[in-house]
């Protein structure tokens, strides 16, 4: 059935079409559809108003052509911050990565520019969630990523902080499709390749700061292998521990070893100072010994050339030199007796003998008994 009723009606107004508004004007009590070519023409008499003269004419249209195409022109300019670096597609490929300042690109839809920041420090944690992170684990340990097997098949928990800039705007936008979760994922591997090659005990200890730059160099080798525009500026091993159910007992086997380095510390310091004493005195006696052998050496070489001299007197002069050698032995012998030797001659003839020293104390009787022997 037409929208519009030509068998006539009652003439209530509401029997028309889509436009049947009251009110739209027409003939006969009905409602035509709105004249389009009027709408045109009243849209041409309100743009004719804001243009000079009687009409838009061909001069019109190419002052407003030329005014759109102006803007379109423009729209192509655009501004890279100091810290930024550009970015031009051109139909979505990837064309050219432009420097910092004002420039120009195409204007859509034939070229695109895109602006990132490429000095902005970056930074990914692994192993734990920061207290101000927009993860639902914020402040959390996370133990599927910082539970490691170290080289020596310990397990050891890792908490470590990778920061890195964008080197290279068009790789970073376009050779990776996720940055973060792709610098997250080779951090975490490289970390459990470099554990895996250490042992546990290194680790916990004196070798930090190289596992953090075999670590980073690691890293960087396979975001430049992706092509991923990244640096990985540094490592960060914020926590490196035994896993917590064997904490305790770890702690208390620490102890135990620092006692046992304390004690042969102890023992070291007790072995250096009773050592040097001994080979102290082993090298006094040594030389004591030495100085006596010398000494003996000495006498027994004097004594050899005295009985050579004397053997050599006794072969020149024998009884002399033997009457000689027969006092001697005697005056030897008894200088420290209290007696007095007469010759033979002497005999019957009481001789006079001074003796002050041989009247002294308690030695006084027997010296004047051996004097009256003498004497008689």
């Amino acid at each position: 059935m037409p929208w519009t009723n030509s068998s006539g009606g009652s003439g209530s107004g509401n029997n028309g079409g889509p436009w049947n508004r009251p009110g739209s004007g027409g003939s006969g009590g009905g409602n035509r559809p709105p004249d389009i070519e009027e709408m045109l023409r009243r849209s041409q008499d309100r743009l004719r108003g804001f243009l000079p003269g009687r009409g838009l004419g061909s001069t019109g249209l190419i002052i407003i052509l030329l005014i759109v195409v102006g803007v379109w022109l423009l729209s192509g300019i655009y501004f890279v911050g100091a810290s930024e670096q550009g970015i031009v597609l051109r139909f979505g490929a990837y064309m050219k990565r432009t420097a910092p300042g004002l420039n120009y690109h195409l204007p859509w839809p034939i070229e695109t520019a895109y602006t990132i920041n490429v000095t902005g420090q970056r930074q990914i944690t692994i192993g734990y969630r920061t207290a101000d992170s927009d993860d639902a684990q914020a402040g959390q340990d996370i133990p599927a990523e910082a539970d490691m097997l170290t080289g020596d098949e310990n397990i050891i928990d890792i908490n470590f902080t990778v920061q890195w800039v964008v080197k290279d705007a068009g790789a970073y936008q376009f050779n990776v499709e996720d940055p973060e979760g792709t610098v997250k994922a080779v951090a975490e591997s490289a970390m459990r390749e470099v554990v895996g090659r250490s042992q546990f005990e290194a680790i916990l200890t004196q070798d930090r700061e190289h596992i953090q730059m075999e670590v980073r160099d690691l890293m960087q080798k396979t975001l430049d292998d992706y092509g991923a525009g990244i640096t990985v500026t540094n490592v960060i091993m914020q926590k490196a521990d035994p896993p917590g159910d064997v904490l305790a007992a770890y702690r208390d086997v620490q102890a135990a070893r620092a006692d046992q380095e304390r004690a042969r510390n102890e023992a070291e310091g007790y072995a250096n100072k009773v050592i040097p004493n001994a080979r102290g005195s082993a090298a006094r006696i040594v030389q004591d010994a030495e100085a006596y052998r010398q000494q003996v050496i000495a006498e027994a070489s004097g004594q050899a050339k005295r009985f050579l001299s004397i053997l050599a007197q006794y072969r020149a002069a024998p009884d002399v030199t033997r009457r000689r050698i027969y006092l001697e032995t005697m005056a030897g012998i008894l200088k420290d007796m209290n007696k007095v030797v007469v010759d033979d001659s002497a005999k019957g003839v009481v001789p006079y003998f001074q003796l002050p020293n041989m009247l002294n104390g308690s030695t006084g009787g027997r010296q004047q008994n051996g004097q009256s022997g003498a004497q008689q």
